[in-house]
């Protein structure tokens, strides 16, 4: 198996923190990067695709699920490191569920609706890195 040629500049991604009833998506990342952690739906953006383009095929590719976008909730970079090869600026958006439930492609493992004051007490879960304060800050462009 030949190695994984990485990118030599940045790759951008987005993610959707989706809201139901109250409650946030999170799913398990099924490989790298982050395999075993639970983050936001998403992924890299195409070449000619705007970022709502992009969020809305990679939520539906990962979760079947359609969305409303509401508004970018913040960004995150990862940087290369041990854990990660690549170098990613992830913008991250707030999203309403509009329709569908998750069916997972293989990119994923689990999904959970969780309550998003419920995030800092759940230890058992290994969650990506800021990944809290995204999610708070995308409640907030929700509304109650």
């Amino acid at each position: 198996m030949a190695p994984v040629v990485q990118p030599s500049h940045p790759q951008l991604a987005v993610s959707a923190a989706i809201f139901r009833d109250g409650k946030v998506l999170l799913v398990r990342r099924a490989r790298s990067p982050a395999k075993g952690f639970y983050s936001l739906p998403g992924g890299r953006v195409e070449f000619g695709e705007s970022l709502h383009q992009a969020l809305t095929r990679e939520v539906d590719e990962e979760t079947g699920l359609a969305i409303e976008i509401v508004g970018l909730a913040g960004w995150r970079e990862v940087l290369p490191s041990s854990g990660v090869a690549g170098h990613y600026l992830i913008m991250s958006f707030a999203a309403r569920w509009t329709a569908g439930e998750p069916v997972l492609n293989e990119e994923l493992d689990d999904f959970r609706w969780l309550a998003p004051d419920a995030l800092g007490g759940l230890g058992e879960l290994k969650l990506t890195g800021g990944l809290d304060d995204l999610i708070q800050s995308a409640k907030r462009l929700i509304g109650p």
